[in-house]
């Protein structure tokens, strides 16, 4: 009996590259959209799309997902005519990005482990509509697929059609076997690294796992039998997978060569996986969760070791190596975070397939820019990111921007505009805007929604925004109108990362929202301070200063509260908060320094008792939101076993002058 294959192992790689390649073929197919609207061509986006699509293919023969092969040929037949010469119409890129869209919920339902949904027939039917080529071209009747019957009972109609067309085209075909072992994988050498080489040297129709009978001296196993389209001789590409032990022999009879299209001359500019290895975000998560244990263990070690210098102890040697065992851990904490950061530019590759769908939903013409630079955030922090841009930008096309009969009657192009900005701030902030050209945020319309009064200021009329539950639109639409998503935006940017999200309008011109977040949420460097006996820490990226603060030259803030008072700080009038006063905690003495930290435009001090140092802090944050407080985030472990509160020492000003205010 011949042992069952198991494919598990291989479903992993496939949805990890399954990914990257879609992003590929969504990116190409806009690009050829672009070009389309322009009368232009793209050639190299075409090949991008059928390369990518093409691997895809592939990849789901290998792990048995048919309907991912049938729509992926469907798909590449259509894009090789365009290579030919044809070309892509709107309506065409219209339906290949449809067929983009339902694989990712295919290679969505493998990821889930739900049932794989047969192709869409309506889709394939439109597919095959538009592929107005010669069909069902076959080989010469003398061109037979030498196969094992076990291998050619798994061939689909489509992949038989493939070879017989690639050997009436003049190409060889060819059958290559590869066999795993643990040695081989040992060496880096598996199917996937021999796919990868191959792949410039043939084309790949199909990858058919074999299930290998035990044999005298030789276990059951498991080996790959890859199916080739190739003008390169056997030698050839045998060479080309070195140190492979790669079988491969023909399959059938070629036939006289014409001009070949050669869809794989620059295949290496699209190779995915060189230099690169794919690493699971939990383990990810779990390096980061051991280093976090070693740094409170260090901060345990330092209060161990000050205790015996309070008893005499000579330390000095101890101290030194406590010294230098800091630096490595910070060498250590700075060489995870780097793994952990993603490129901002692939966070948001989707957003242009967002205004995409967003143009067809409400029928308004956008022209998108993004210049997002290299900038790099956690994954953490990437992965709550998302989210918000997705709603500033729903808002800016369905609120702000004006259809393009409204835009004309006002004088302005009937295409708006829409821009994303991303920098860094400061070397440990990233700084995210949303720009729109429409009609800016109407304050006296919010202010009557909200019921409250015309906000004077653009922090203010941020607030009525975020309010839950409100809108400007009379109507809920499928994009908008719920009024949560303001609400949600601050709870991202704010709540959860401890950022800020400001907003500038102008009516008639357009808005910028702006948010500013940390790169990072888990290990940060952190001010450690006391108040009223007791302590506290918060991000130094949220502080802008800290001053020192004279009791006696502390002015009252007249209507601001007890609580507020003002200071000078180089020339200009600096308002001071008791942290204290605000916690109601049992007040000996007004602090003696200000944190000061900037709440939109606006500066505001935070005054504590004592400021004990600075240090990294392992956050853990607060998720339970029955104990959830405004301007507490987390908290972390200084080494002494009690938890120590992380404050948002923003949300803390923004809390305490909104109820004095109120």
């Amino acid at each position: 009996m011949t042992p069952k294959v198991d494919l598990g192992e291989f479903v992993s790689g496939f949805l990890a590259e399954s990914d990257d390649l879609l992003g590929i073929a969504n990116a190409a197919l806009l690009a050829i959209e672009t070009a389309s609207k322009t009368g232009k061509g793209s050639p190299r986006s075409v090949r991008e799309a059928y390369r990518a699509l093409h691997t895809i293919k592939g990849l789901s023969s290998m792990v048995a997902v048919e309907s991912i092969v049938a729509l992926a040929h469907q798909m590449e037949s259509l894009l090789r005519r365009a290579d030919q010469g044809a070309q892509l119409s709107v309506e065409a890129v219209d339906v290949l990005l449809q067929g983009v869209r339902a694989i990712a919920q295919r290679v969505r339902a493998l990821r889930e482990g739900k049932p794989v949904p047969p192709a869409p027939p309506a889709l394939v039917q439109k597919l095959e509509a538009m592929d107005s080529g010669p069909a069902g071209s076959t080989a010469s009747p003398d061109a037979q697929i030498d196969l094992e019957p076990e291998l050619l009972a798994k061939l689909a109609a489509i992949d038989r059609d493939q070879l017989t067309l690639g050997i009436a085209a003049g190409k060889s075909a060819l059958r290559a076997e590869f066999t795993p072992t643990p040695a081989r994988a040992a060496a880096g050498i598996t199917i996937t690294s021999v796919r990868e080489q191959l792949k410039r040297a043939a084309e790949i129709v199909k990858v058919l796992p074999r299930s290998v009978p035990a044999t005298e001296g030789a276990p059951a196993g498991l080996s790959f039998v890859l199916l080739l389209l190739s003008e390169k001789s056997i030698e050839q590409l045998q060479m080309a997978a070195p140190q492979s032990d790669l079988q491969v022999r023909p399959l059938a009879a070629t036939r006289p060569k014409p001009e070949p299209i050669d869809f794989d001359a620059d295949d290496g500019e699209l190779s995915l996986g060189n230099g690169l290895v794919r690493v699971e975000v939990s383990r990810l998560d779990d390096t980061m969760e051991k280093l976090s244990v070693l740094i409170v263990t260090r901060f345990r070690l330092a209060r161990a070791v000050a205790d015996l210098a309070g008893r005499g102890v000579d330390v000095r040697q101890l101290s030194q190596i406590m010294a230098e065992n800091a630096r490595q851990l910070r060498d250590l904490r700075a060489a995870v975070l780097q793994v952990r950061m993603v490129r901002v530019s692939d966070v948001l590759d989707r957003v242009p397939l967002l205004v995409r769908g967003l143009r067809r939903n409400t029928g308004k013409l956008v022209r998108l820019e993004m210049d997002l630079g290299n900038v790099e955030v956690d994954k953490a922090v990437a992965d709550r990111l998302f989210p918000a841009v997705v709603h500033l930008v729903r808002n800016a096309v369905d609120h702000a921007l004006e259809t393009p009969q409204e835009r004309k009657a006002l004088g302005k192009p009937e295409e708006g505009f829409l821009r994303i900005l991303c920098g860094s701030r400061g070397g440990n902030q990233l700084e995210l805007s949303i720009e729109d050209d429409g009609r800016g945020v109407d304050r006296e319309k919010v202010a009557k929604r909200a019921g409250q009064p015309v906000p004077q200021t653009g922090e203010a009329l941020l607030d009525l925004l975020c309010m839950p539950g409100l809108s400007t639109k009379d109507e809920a639409s499928t994009t908008s109108g719920r009024g949560m998503g303001m609400d949600i935006v601050r709870g991202v940017a704010v709540g959860q990362l401890g950022g800020e999200l400001t907003l500038s309008t102008r009516a008639g011109h357009g808005s910028t929202f702006t948010l500013r977040v940390p790169l990072t949420i888990t290990i940060v460097d952190a001010f450690t301070f006391e108040c009223a006996g007791l302590r506290f820490v918060t991000p130094v990226s949220a502080v802008e200063e800290i001053v020192e603060i004279d009791p006696l030259k502390l002015i009252r803030s007249p209507g601001r509260g007890a609580q507020a008072t003002m200071m000078h700080r180089r020339g200009q009038a600096l308002q001071v908060l008791q942290l204290s006063s605000i916690f109601r905690l049992p007040e000996t003495a007004p602090g003696t320094r200000a944190l000061v930290v900037r709440r939109g435009g606006e500066a505001t001090g935070i005054a504590v008792h004592r400021m004990l140092g600075q240090q990294e802090v392992v956050v853990r944050p607060v998720d339970d939101a029955l104990t959830r407080v405004n301007g507490v985030t987390g908290a972390t472990d200084l080494g002494d076993g009690k938890p120590t509160l992380v404050l948002d020492l923003v949300a803390v000003a923004a809390a305490a002058l909104g109820q004095e205010a109120a």
